[in-house]
């Protein structure tokens, strides 16, 4: 465009530091440059050779209609949207000009609405770019609709924003009186402060007051998470929806809240976007295992097989790091010969990772099952999260409540994903075999299979969340005391690890390393301070605990060490009153020590004796609660040994009585037995009359011995009747006693035993044999079991 200086002047006001001139320029024709121009220097401007356009013609008529429609709707609707008089004519009047304008002077008409409208610069330039007149008017024409539609659509904001504003106006006037009238309250009742900012206004203010810039940063915050999501993924589409929602909803609504309370709970979940995994340079490290296996060991005796699997577990984790990080090395190093033949080279799969086991410990209380996850979380470096299990009835307490209920949350597992912060966290769950079955609630046994089976965690779905989580990183570990009444499907999940409980070598040894000096330091002693011999912690683990684990052992202990406490505090009075008596009486110095020496708790003159022997136990501990009335055995005709697994988890023996009494040949049996002893009391019976010619019993085959020669009964009895009983493995014992009744023989008092028996006679396999057995070492007898089981 060739033009003339209209004007240049310099602003009064330097509003724009980089532009001290303001020039108005006035265009005179359209020209065009045959070559382009380079300007170098800006203080000499050199001379161009300019080609001017030709003239522009008359447009056609269809083109000249159509720009006169769009003006025409244009300056309607800038008419109608005018607030002042005068601008609304002004409008009109130029409306009245476009109806009557005439083919020739359309281009010029178009220039001047182009000026007038206010449009873009972009849009401006391209209009006087076009050096054709149909161009021009075609540009103008596109231009106006564009702007009809922005007049029109803005329009329809501003009418919905001043329908809503007076409601919402006085919603903001009414909270801020609310605030005002609560600061007002609160420096009433808040004591005043003689010194200080906060004197005459009730003291300094609190983290509690209602801050609005505290709430927009939090929703900053919010509108970062969802922004730092996964382009694409489904955590992500929901977050977005959900945070336009909670825009177009106003803040003091219920829903506002728990749209809101909903976008906390998922941007803090560890989506893969925001998540942390174990770094690839620790499992490269050649010592990993090996600090491992450390962990594992300082932290639990032995449970050699519970850190067998674990290790396998951490070896493959290791390995297969190893090898996704070379494949990913030598995929980045191999040239892609794809891309010359056209085809766009396929990506690296990314490597999800090994699935973790799902291991269910089974043992009786106090086995520390729960303290071993512990451990397992160390050693994996990983977070550890427990969930209680116990007492759950309600599905909703694993899967979430759903969003259409009052004070819905998610589960139980979401909340413990977002605690470890994780998607790879150790997970224990606590108490399995007491999570509640079917009923008007849901199953949440049910509801734990997806959570742990292997082919669907991937992919959980909780009520609350309702977006998929994945929980194939997770190592989940169960605890259970029992298997009876966990549903099958369930127990098919897991792999089965029992803990049958702790030898009396191993509960030396777990005293010595870890609970004594636990209970020293908690009652504020040292090591030097106390110590216990190893005869008197055997001494309390068989005389003063019967148990498979250690709790009972670590409340003796701790009552031991209690007992040495108080006796440290009492030697140190009466140490402290010795020197001071010294101090203020040098004469009777000889004679206090002397008393002191007297009334020593000790005994021992005035040195403190830290080590704890057996003898000692009983004025601490009472009288055992077990004696070794066990070992006090008689031989004696129907009187048998076997072994039994009590209900804390221990082994020991049970003598079986029987006796033959005048009657009508049947069998009695007592000692609060259950309906499997009681059909393997009359199994034995049954096979002891069938055999009763080969043992001896009696002179000739198909006679009853309890008939023949006279008629009577057999009373079984199992001594403890208050103790429930029941179980298949007194078969052997229980024949063992028929037959020594009914015979005569005797059966030595040193030999216990157990199995089951068939009415066939064929003797099978049981179980608790490891603590059977540590229950006949204890009582100092020899066992007899079936092979299957030795």
């Amino acid at each position: 465009i060739a033009a003339r200086i209209a004007r240049l002047v310099r602003p009064r006001n330097q509003s724009f530091p980089t532009q001290p001139y303001l020039l108005s320029l006035h265009g005179v024709e359209r020209i065009r440059f045959p070559s382009p121009i380079q300007i170098d220097q800006l203080d000499i401007l050199p001379v161009h050779n300019v080609v001017y356009s030709s003239s522009d013609g008359i447009p056609s008529r269809d083109t000249v209609e159509a720009f006169k429609h769009a003006a025409l709707v244009l300056l309607d609707r800038l008419a109608k949207d005018s607030l002042q008089p005068q601008r609304k004519d002004d409008w009109l009047r130029v409306a009245a000009i476009v109806e009557d304008i005439s083919e020739q002077r359309a281009a010029w008409m178009a220039h001047v609405l182009v000026a007038a409208v206010s449009s873009q610069y972009p849009d401006r330039l391209a209009f006087l770019a076009a050096t054709d007149v149909e161009d021009r008017l075609r540009r103008a024409t596109e231009l106006f609709v564009k702007q009809s539609s922005i007049q029109e659509v803005s329009k329809k904001i501003a009418s919905a924003v001043d329908e809503s504003f007076p409601r919402q106006q006085k919603e903001y006037f009414l909270r801020q009186q609310l605030a005002a009238i609560q600061r007002e309250l609160h420096s009433l009742q808040s004591p005043p402060a003689s010194v200080g900012p906060g004197f005459g206004t009730g003291g300094a203010t609190s983290e509690l007051d209602d801050d609005d810039q505290a709430d927009a940063d939090d929703l900053a915050g919010l509108r970062r998470k969802i922004e730092a999501l996964t382009v694409n993924s489904e955590e992500r589409k929901v977050g977005v929806r959900e945070w336009r929602r909670l825009k177009r909803i106003p803040q003091g609504s219920v829903e506002n809240g728990v749209i809101r309370s909903y976008l906390e709970w998922l941007t803090s979940m560890p989506w893969p976007s925001n998540s942390t995994t174990t770094p690839i340079d620790v499992l490269k490290d050649p010592s990993f295992l090996t600090r491992a296996r450390a962990q594992l060991d300082a932290d639990h005796y032995g449970l050699d097989q519970i850190k067998r699997r674990l290790m396998e577990y951490l070896a493959v984790v290791r390995l297969r790091a190893i090898a996704d990080t070379a494949q990913t090395q030598a995929q980045g190093d191999t040239p892609s010969t794809d891309a010359s033949l056209g085809v766009t080279p396929t990506p690296p799969k990314k490597s999800k990772g090994v699935k973790g086991p799902i291991l269910l410990f089974v043992g009786p209380p106090g086995t520390r099952k729960t303290s071993l996850g512990q451990s397992i979380a160390k050693a994996l470096g990983r977070p550890f999260q427990r969930i209680s299990l116990g007492g759950v009835r309600d599905e909703a307490e694993i899967r979430g409540h759903r969003r259409t209920y009052v004070a819905s949350g998610p589960g139980s597992i979401v909340q413990a994903l977002r605690k470890a912060g994780r998607n790879d966290p150790v997970i224990l769950l606590d108490e399995v075999d007491e999570v509640g079955h079917s009923n008007f609630h849901g199953d949440p046994a049910a509801a734990l299979l997806e959570v742990l089976d292997p082919e669907q965690n991937h992919s959980f779905n909780d009520h609350y969340i309702n977006v998929p989580v994945d929980l194939s990183q997770v190592l989940f570990i169960c605890t259970s005391n029992t298997l009876d009444t966990i549903s099958a499907p369930l127990l098919d999940q897991c792999e089965v690890v029992e803990l049958s409980g702790y030898t009396y070598d191993e509960k030396l040894h777990i005293a010595k390393r870890f609970l004594l000096p636990k209970q020293i330091n908690a009652n504020g002693l040292s090591d030097s301070q106390l110590t216990l011999t190893d005869d008197a912690l055997l001494h309390v683990a068989t005389m003063y605990t019967r148990e498979a684990g250690v709790r009972s052992l670590e409340r003796a202990i701790g009552a031991v060490v209690k007992f040495k406490a108080v006796e440290w505090a009492e030697w140190l009075d009466k140490e402290n009153d010795a020197a001071g008596g010294e101090g203020n009486a040098k004469g009777n110095e000889n004679g206090n020590e002397k008393q002191d020496g007297n009334t020593n708790v000790n005994g021992v003159g005035n040195e403190w004796r830290a080590t704890v022997e057996p003898h000692e136990l009983e004025k601490i501990l009472g009288i055992p609660r077990w004696d070794g009335e066990e070992r006090d055995r008689e031989e004696k005709r129907g009187v048998v040994y076997g072994l039994v697994v009590t209900g804390m988890g221990e082994g020991g023996i049970l003598p079986v009585e029987s006796t033959a009494l005048p009657g009508t040949g049947r069998l009695n049996l007592t000692g609060s037995l259950g309906d499997v002893i009681k059909e393997s009391g009359e199994i034995t019976l049954s096979w002891v009359k069938t055999h009763a010619f080969e043992l001896g019993i009696t002179a000739g085959r198909g006679v009853d011995p309890l008939k023949v020669p006279d008629v009577v009964d057999v009373h079984l009895h199992l001594p403890a009747g208050a103790q429930k009983k029941d179980g298949p493995s007194a078969g052997i014992a229980m024949i063992c006693a028929f037959v020594s009744l009914l015979s005569g023989a005797c059966v030595p008092k040193d030999i216990a035993m157990t199995g089951e028996i068939t009415l066939r006679g064929r003797v099978t396999p049981v179980g608790g044999i490891r603590m059977k057995v540590l229950g006949a070492h204890r009582a100092q007898i020899r066992i007899a079991c079936p092979c299957a089981t030795s």
